[in-house]
């Protein structure tokens, strides 16, 4: 299996996740010209990627729906309130809303050669999810816009061969930055998003001997530094009983605007 982050922050997300015979992307909320230069790194386009998950509705995971669907035809998978909301999505236009297949949280299904285990996660959306794909023994989790967590989630990410996790804020920049109370509060919220030190708990706890890479996604862009995202996360995950240099876990940041690494596990 192989992923690759082709955005990641506040303002659009986007990953790419396949084998040799399946191709999958985990939310389109970028520009279909920045989808399509991001698939040419790894010489594929629209016309190699078998379906789209969905996390949730919000603008930047789903901002290209619509012109990939009247392009592509490619099949879109979220759950059922969220294919609802989709659809209710103006700047999205028109599209054959037959291409939305309704999923279900813990239901496993498959596309082509990969086996999807879909689990539901705290954020202030219609039904929101996290994914976690299988494919011959390996395991790859992409996990963004989560409030907060519990033993549930943490069941359902652990024995990943590689992550990609919300780090999206500090918590001493938010409090102090330019948000609106009424934001700052949201954010803050088990149905918010995740902070760095947040972010580095949830890790520990799914920490095992085989994980290939971790990818903090999903930052603030007023309220974090990839900089400070990673050392806080590092600092979290030190005291761990598999190495004693947390680089062995290829610990990085993945960026808004530029791909991330191919990851192979």
């Amino acid at each position: 299996m192989k992923m690759m982050s082709i955005a990641s922050g506040s303002s659009g997300n986007c990953t790419f996740v396949g084998t040799e015979n399946t191709s999958l992307l985990v939310d389109v909320g970028i520009s279909k010209k920045k989808i399509s230069e991001g698939l040419s790194n790894i010489n594929l386009d629209f016309t190699d990627i078998n379906g789209i998950l969905i996390t949730h509705e919000h603008i930047d995971h789903i901002r290209a729906i619509g012109v990939i669907a009247r392009a592509y035809g490619i099949p879109i998978y979220s759950t059922k309130d969220t294919c609802h909301e989709i659809c209710k999505c103006k700047s999205l236009g028109n599209f054959d809303n037959s291409l939305l297949n309704p999923i279900e949280p813990d239901s496993k299904f498959t596309i082509g050669d990969i086996d999807i285990v879909p689990h539901s996660i705290w954020h202030d959306a219609a039904d929101p999810l996290c994914y976690t794909l299988f494919n011959n023994g390996k395991k790859i989790s992409i996990a963004t816009d989560i409030g907060n967590y519990d033993q549930y989630l943490i069941n359902g990410l652990k024995d990943s061969d590689a992550l990609l996790i919300e780090s999206n804020h500090d918590l001493r920049m938010l409090q102090v930055g330019p948000y609106p109370y009424d934001l700052k509060r949201r954010v803050m919220s088990d149905r918010g998003h995740l902070s760095n030190e947040a972010s580095g708990k949830l890790i520990k706890s799914i920490l095992n001997d085989h994980i290939k890479a971790i990818l903090l996604g999903h930052l603030s862009h007023e309220n974090n530094y990839p900089e400070l995202a990673y050392e806080t996360v590092k600092l979290e995950i030190s005291d761990n009983p598999y190495t004693s240099d947390v680089r062995d876990f290829n610990l990085q940041v993945a960026s808004r605007d530029i791909c991330s690494e191919l990851v192979l596990v």
